[in-house]
């Protein structure tokens, strides 16, 4: 078994992420200097993760990237242009060529095309064609053609991914893929609260979610244990707050000029930040500093444990909304998306009337401030508006309640999706308060038939989130994240009649070669053919 915080030389801050997929590809070392060569060769059928909607071999020659390969865009789209850089600068370090980006209008090489009339492919969808000649991505928006690019990144070989120059041919199966996802809303929440990530970090998990088309990061921005973003209007939250972590140890913060940094680097892989502040519990680091707003079960100290549910903020004083006024103004003018996640969950300290009180006023306060209000699944005991999003987590009975407000729901079951759950009992790191969660269980189950009640039109999507209590760095992350990520990813994004274990489990082993070029952590599973 691989060790979990055993440091991998990192790859993936180049910029775009690399969709994983290897045709069966192997890499031949060589006995003399750089470059090495490589031989390859193809298996019968691309092993695409997310599975594609439709995927076509063709029994034309391959394409191959040469020294005079180049990057087709449409001149004036700044979106798509980036997207072109990013990939160039993904290929050229392993094969030596410039992969120059252009918008002259010239035949063959890599084609990136807007197209408003593939309306029918969505938001997000796309076309890729490979032929001899040429390759094509097509799409609607900008969005889908990233995503065309995360998959044209899995046709080619795992060496594509290497920092040292290699030798040899880059080719590439002739097939054509149409594709879009199941659901909008494909995400993973990390915990930023208990152990404190560095923006760095932050990035290579951002890497990773678009590694799989994923296309959202929440972060849990505050907890008992520490306060994460700097609120100018209340620095004291993060004089005390930023310095705390589980265990004690160096912690930290993210300034508003870091947490713009982070947005802009999602934006650009297409992923949407959504912030959460957790309230009216698992708010201490935030009472140590404003003890007088505490209606906890024990003062406000400084708090380094694990236990939940004893802190509160007072619904009864107004000062209670003054201050999450302040904070939800200044998150909300650094975020370009429309959510704002307020948490809710698992208060103990309050009556069920002052709890809904409380989340009422809120939602009213997140609504001034031009942001939806999301809320782990307590949230529907109190009056929710139809445009709130409800995150189910833990009692689906609640959960379900959502619906009759006419709000959708994210669906995060903690025995399916809780990826910081231990793999087996003698996994190293994680909990196991909601189950062991092998890749099977992360994979094999149908979001749309998971709560009785609640069917797929009430679902926006699904997130998988990562609790830090036990995860002191992201290489830690990664070993419990990878390789449940890629399968909830394809919960999300595939259809359901599209989906097979057994298929999913045959196509999940070729990615792993590319997870050593980058430098990921993974865990072994012995359900998996490695």
């Amino acid at each position: 078994m691989k060790t979990p915080d055993f440091a991998w030389p990192r790859q993936l801050a180049l910029g775009l992420t690399c969709a994983v997929l290897t045709a069966g590809c192997r890499a031949t070392p060589s006995t003399g200097p750089s470059p090495r060569a490589v031989t390859r060769h193809f298996a019968t059928t691309p092993r695409v993760i997310p599975a594609p909607t439709s995927l076509a071999l063709s029994s034309s020659d391959s394409f191959s990237l040469t020294a005079t390969t180049s990057i087709l865009v449409d001149s004036g789209n700044a979106e798509v242009a980036r997207t072109a850089e990013l990939l160039a600068l993904v290929l050229r370090p392993s094969t030596g060529f410039p992969i120059p980006v252009s918008s002259s209008a010239t035949s063959g090489g890599v084609a990136l095309r807007l197209n408003s009339t593939r309306a029918a492919l969505g938001a997000e969808g796309y076309e890729l064609a490979v032929t001899r000649d040429s390759v094509r991505i097509v799409a609607a928006t900008p969005a889908g053609l990233f995503h065309g690019v995360q998959t044209l990144r899995q046709l080619f070989p795992p060496e594509i991914e290497s920092q040292q120059a290699l030798s040899g041919s880059w080719a590439i199966p002739a097939v054509t893929i149409v594709d879009q996802p199941r659901f909008a809303w494909r995400g993973s929440m990390l915990d930023v609260a208990r152990h404190f990530f560095t923006v760095r970090e932050v990035k290579q998990y951002i890497d990773l979610l678009a590694l799989y088309k994923l296309n959202v990061l929440h972060l849990h921005l505050s907890d008992d244990q520490g306060w994460r973003i700097e609120i100018k209007s209340r620095p004291q939250l993060t004089n005390v707050g930023g310095r705390l972590q589980v265990g004690g140890g160096p912690a930290g913060f993210y300034t508003q000029d870091d947490y713009t940094d982070i947005v802009r680097y999602a934006q650009e892989r297409y992923i949407t930040i959504v912030p959460e502040i957790d309230m009216p519990a698992h708010i201490n680091a935030a009472l140590v500093s404003h003890p007088e707003l505490s209606c906890g079960t024990r003062p406000p100290m400084v708090y380094t444990g694990t236990e939940v549910g004893f802190s509160s903020l007072c619904p009864e004083k107004e000062e209670t909304y003054a201050l999450v006024d302040d904070v939800v103004r200044e998150i909300a003018a650094l975020t370009p998306a429309p959510y704002f996640h307020i948490g809710g969950d698992e208060v103990q300290a309050l009556t069920h009337e002052r709890y809904a009180r409380f989340i009422e006023r809120v939602q009213d306060i997140v609504g001034r401030r031009g942001k939806q209000m999301v809320g782990w699944e307590e949230i529907t005991r109190a009056n929710l508006r139809p445009t709130t999003l409800v995150q189910q987590w833990a009692n689906d009975t609640v959960a379900a309640a959502a619906t009759r407000y006419g709000a959708k729901l994210i669906l995060s079951p903690a025995p399916r999706m809780y990826l910081d759950m231990k793999y087996t009992p003698s996994t190293e790191l994680g909990l196991h308060w909601a189950a062991f969660i092998e890749v099977r269980d992360a994979y094999d189950w149908d979001p749309a038939t998971y709560i009785k009640g609640v069917t797929e039109r009430d679902i926006v999507g699904i997130e998988a989130p990562v609790w830090s209590e036990t995860l002191r760095n992201i290489t830690a992350v990664e070993y419990l994240v990878m390789p449940r990520l890629p399968a909830l990813a394809e919960v999300g994004w595939t259809a359901q009649a599209t989906r097979n274990w057994e298929n999913f489990r045959d196509r999940l082993p070729a990615h792993a070669p590319r997870w050593n070029y980058l430098g990921v952590n993974f865990y072994r599973s012995p359900q998996i053919p490695w």
